[in-house]
Order: structure tokens, then C-alpha cells, then sequence
């Protein structure tokens, strides 16, 4: 199955989700259906996907090959240098792909792959990294927000939301839920996982870690069935990870919020999930955008504000930070 490599770069989602959540199953529903994508799904070893022999093409290296154009291959070793091995067969016209899908273990914090695209600098040039989708176990969520941390982590640093096992519970524990999850993150449209299945589209080409101007779910277009519903933003109560909205109706002096999120990343680089502002600074007509992983923080230029009203915004999702002295930093910004 092999293919002329495109020169732009391969967009990768990354999925996690907690034990038992349902990502295995939505890899074999991407894997088996006829999408039109050609996905190199890397698998971690502790999920294999269960092929069926009929849907297979050929197996070699560690890959399998599927007749909907899909690959699988297992990683027990550093993802790094496993995705510089499928770019260069890639290359070669071994395989033919366009996107690439990570699964996570189910206990694993997807923070240090996300730095994995960004420490590495030919994995930056080669890949882009498009999204964290995360499936939430609507079931257990609950107790697992409790009593598994990295479940927050994993909620914190999605793109996207996909709701498992949501016939199993009432509409009442739904709502309470998924106002929870947006308290911990606002910036995640949710949708639900209907045996395993979801639209592609909603999961692919996010652009999530683009220097865009989409701050928060709401700011998302919603396409189908959404279950996101807005709430006020709020640290979350009783959850080590949650958010902060800080806003305002008109300018920042340009020192004093780069000065205001430099000290953020000192202070709280570690606790700091996921980050993103669009910002109104005097003598530019055009929106300032950042956004950061962690210490990794990058600014640029966005779109002209043209006739829309100047506003500054700012949403942080992080661990147990504290909310008073990060409006009171903010304020001493504004103009």
C-alpha cells in the first residue's frame, strides 16, 4: 500500500482516556469502518486491537495494514524515534498514510507526550500535533475524578470530550457530570460515544494546538449532537485541576501581561495544563494570541479586530492554582 508522501505535515491526535473507558473499542470501530482516511494508529501495548483476518491486507515490520486504508503498529519503546521509523517509510513509499492516531495507556498523563512534539525538532517539522481526544467513562467518572488524579489530567488537556456509557446512567448524573467537566475544562466540546462510534469529523482537524482565537467550547461551531452546555467558569470544587476564565472589555499594556504570563509560567509552570489568551494591546489592529503547554508558551498575531469590540481573554486550566491572585495579577494589567 504504498503512496507518494505529501510534503505537509502529519497531523496526530492523541487518545486517552482512563482504563476501561471505551478507547479500544473506538479504535476498532476507526479501523474497521470505511472513513476514506488513511490513519496510522499506534497502539500501546497494554490494548492490542483485535483485527479481523479478512479486513487485513498484509503485516510486516510491526505493521498491519488494513483494506480501509488504515495502519496498526504497537510501540513498546520511545514514541519518538517510532514516529521518525513510519515517517521514513513513509518516505520511501513503504507505507501510505496522512494522519496519524496515539493511543495513551490508560494511566498514563498525556502531558509528556504532548511535549514529546514540541521538544523534538524534527518531529516539529514532520508532525503537527492536531488534538487530545479523551474518553470519559460516564459510569465511573465520578469516583475516578476522586480517587485516579490523572483523570483530571487527562480531562484538562483534551481538545475534545467523548462521553462512553452514557445509557447507563440518568440524565440528571449527565447534566451534573458534564457541568463538572466544564468547570475542570471549558475549552472541550463533549459529544457521546454511541457503541464506540463517533463522527470523525469531530475529532480530526482540530488545529487545537494552533495559534487561533477559539478559547472556549462555546466559541467552538457546534455540528451535530452536542452535549456541552455553558456554565459559569470557576475553579472546580473538590477537583485538584479546574478553570479560570479571566476577561476583560478593552486593552492590556503589552509589558505588563507578558511580564504577568511570564511569571505565571515561573511560578506555575508545572501545575499549568493548558493555557490560552487573545489579547487587545495598544497600537495593534491586530488580535495578540498565545497560547502554552506547561512552560511552553508561544505568541503571534492573529486576525484583524476590524469592527469587533476590543476584549481581552484569557482561559487557564491548571492544578490547584490560586484564582484570586491570578485576577488580581490580570487587573494590574489592564488599561
Amino acid at each position: 500500500m504504498a503512496g507518494a508522501a505529501s510534503d505537509e505535515p502529519i497531523p496526530v491526535t492523541i487518545l486517552t482516556g482512563f482504563l476501561g473507558a471505551g478507547k479500544t473499542t473506538l479504535l476498532n470501530h476507526i479501523l474497521h469502518a470505511a472513513h476514506g482516511y488513511r490513519i496510522a494508529v499506534i497502539e500501546n501495548e497494554f490494548g492490542p486491537v483485535n483485527i479481523d483476518s479478512e479486513l487485513l491486507v498484509r503485516q510486516s515490520a510491526g505493521v498491519i495494514e488494513m483494506t480501509n486504508g488504515c495502519l496498526c503498529c504497537t510501540v513498546r519503546a520511545d514514541l519518538a524515534r517510532h514516529l521518525l521509523d513510519l515517517r521514513a517509510r513513509r518516505q520511501a513509499g513503504e507505507l501510505n498514510f496522512d494522519r496519524v492516531m496515539i493511543e495513551t495507556t490508560g494511566v498514563a498523563d498525556p502531558g509528556p507526550v504532548i511535549q514529546t512534539f514540541f521538544g523534538e525538532p524534527t518531529l516539529r517539522e514532520t508532525f503537527l500535533l492536531d488534538a487530545v481526544v479523551t474518553v470519559v467513562d460516564t459510569l465511573h467518572a465520578p469516583r475516578q475524578l476522586v480517587e485516579q488524579p490523572v483523570v483530571q489530567k487527562q480531562i484538562g488537556f483534551a481538545d475534545r470530550l467523548l462521553l462512553s456509557k452514557t445509557d447507563q446512567i440518568t440524565p440528571e448524573a449527565l447534566d451534573e457530570l458534564t457541568a463538572r467537566l466544564t468547570a475542570i475544562n471549558p475549552r472541550a466540546p463533549m459529544r457521546v460515544l454511541e457503541h464506540g462510534r463517533v463522527e470523525l469529523d469531530f475529532i480530526l482537524d482540530i488545529r487545537g494546538f494552533n495559534l487561533n482565537e477559539q478559547l472556549l467550547a462555546a466559541d467552538v461551531p457546534a455540528s451535530g449532537k452536542m452535549t456541552y452546555r455553558p456554565v459559569s467558569f470557576r475553579t472546580a470544587d473538590g477537583d485538584e485541576i479546574g478553570s479560570l476564565l479571566l476577561e476583560h472589555d478593552g486593552l492590556v499594556d503589552l509589558d505588563k501581561i507578558g511580564a504577568f504570563v511570564q511569571d505565571i509560567l515561573d511560578r506555575y509552570g508545572d501545575d499549568l495544563l493548558r493555557y490560552k489568551g487573545v489579547l487587545a494591546v495598544p497600537g495593534q489592529d491586530q488580535k495578540l494570541v498565545f497560547q502554552g503547554v506547561h512552560r511552553l508558551a508561544g505568541f503571534d498575531l492573529g486576525n484583524p479586530w476590524g469592527e469587533e469590540t476590543r476584549r481581552s481573554r484569557i482561559v487557564v486550566i491548571g492544578r490547584r492554582l490560586p484564582a484570586e491572585e491570578l485576577r488580581a495579577g490580570f487587573a494590574a494589567t489592564l488599561l
